[in-house]
């Protein structure tokens, strides 16, 4: 096996035996870091501080990660301005909050015959939101509802 010590010294290619004997007098642990290659490639550490070391990082990994939340307004074509203006202002506030927004209308019966009616809501709220948010995905019809996603504007687009 080749063998690589605890300060990164390429001791060259060894016998097990030895290699154990080598990390035994130092106090240290002798693990296989790549059992593919041609021969085994082992090192000299100590292992409990190297799986430390590696969940700190993965931890340190997962807090600097930034989870996109996607909330919901539904809407129907017979949503009413004055309720159309409370879902706007909760929108408003979400995507201020940095969070995606889905406009869904739901079509029930005879209303699926007008899709141009809830299109038309849906690019109203575009337009009263388009200074905080832009249109990720256009208005769409999928089965009975119509979906449209908006998402934060960025700086640029500001």
């Amino acid at each position: 096996m080749r063998l690589i010590t605890d300060t990164n010294e390429n001791i060259g290619v060894v016998s097990t035996r030895t290699a154990l004997q080598m990390a035994e007098e130092r106090g240290l642990d002798l693990v296989e870091v790549s059992p593919n290659a041609e021969p085994p490639v082992c090192r000299i550490m100590d292992f409990g501080k190297f799986q430390y070391e590696k969940r700190r990082k993965e931890r340190e990994a997962k807090k600097q990660q930034k989870i996109i939340e996607v909330k919901e307004i539904q809407l129907r074509p017979k949503t009413d301005q004055h309720h159309l203006g409370f879902k706007v202002v909760n929108a408003r506030n979400w995507i201020k909050a940095g969070m995606k927004v889905r406009v869904r209308a739901r079509f029930r019966g005879r209303e699926r015959d007008y899709p141009d009616i809830a299109l038309q809501r849906m690019l109203e709220i575009a337009a009263d939101l388009q200074d905080v948010a832009a249109i990720e995905q256009q208005p769409t019809m999928d089965g009975n509802t119509m979906i449209m996603v908006l998402s934060p504007a960025s700086d640029k687009k500001k």
